[in-house]
């Protein structure tokens, strides 16, 4: 747990890798739980290529995909992250995603967060009050192969950790009071625990299926952002979105 409230996000774009670091460092340094830091990227240094271990077709089709071997793949850095992966993001294409905004973008793009921009990184950020045109620009930045790193805070930090991403290299800074939606506040004790946002995109069926997948990743990792990854992971993989962008069609699968 994080020593003070979170209620806020701030955010930030970087040109460098290098700069990535030196923000991350010095924001765990600072006390932000690092289940609390989003990393975006599609250029990150590595000794092998993306596609060495993971076909495009397997990341539109599976989604955001965690493991060791991103962390070893991408370095250190990301290691020290939770749910790190590659996911497709719609109008930017395979990303290397870190931290609870992974999640979010898998929700989104299964239709659990809705925005005027339509799922993808954008609709996102404007949940978070971003406006259109900011939103926007961060797309663009990070589909040029900058990055994005995003860090829940609370409000009583704003300006040091403002000062403090401006002085690691950051540009476009931008704070809002929202966090990035949890489906549970912790461990989810039956589905009625679920978010909203969340339950009306499943059927009960799914929901169960969330629920239980979430659960048994939080005992494992106690982590929301890994459990939520494995539970739209596992909703993927069993299910179909019917014709209302509901998950509710199990899968027919072959003898």
């Amino acid at each position: 747990m994080s020593e003070y409230n979170v209620d806020r996000t701030i955010s930030a774009v970087f040109k460098k890798q290098e700069e990535v670091d030196g923000a991350v460092r010095r924001l765990i340094d600072r006390g932000v739980p690092r289940d609390r830091i989003s990393v975006m990227g599609n250029n990150f240094q590595s000794e092998t290529r993306i596609a060495g271990f993971i076909t495009k077709r397997d990341v539109i089709l599976g989604g955001l995909r965690q493991g060791a071997i991103f962390g070893s793949l991408f370095g250190s850095l990301l290691g020290l992250l939770s749910g790190v992966g590659v996911l497709f993001i719609p109008f930017v294409g395979p990303v290397v995603a870190a931290g609870p905004i992974g999640a979010a973008l898998l929700g989104a793009a299964s239709g659990a967060l809705a925005g005027s921009a339509g799922a993808g990184l954008a609709s996102v950020l404007m949940t978070l009050g971003m406006s259109e045109e900011k939103a926007a620009i961060y797309q663009t930045r990070l589909q040029a192969g900058e990055f994005i790193v995003m860090a829940e805070i609370s409000a009583d930090k704003s300006g040091e950790f403002q000062l403090l991403m401006e002085s690691a290299g950051g540009e476009e800074i931008h704070t809002s009071d929202m966090t990035l939606h949890r489906p549970c506040a912790g461990r989810c004790n039956d589905v009625a625990d679920l978010s909203p946002e969340v339950r009306a995109h499943l059927s009960e069926e799914a929901q169960k299926t969330f629920v239980e997948s979430y659960n048994k990743a939080f005992d494992d990792s106690n982590d929301e952002a890994k459990a939520e990854t494995s539970a739209w992971d596992a909703i993927h993989k069993q299910y179909d979105e019917d014709a209302n962008g509901v998950w509710s069609k199990v899968k027919v699968t072959s003898a």
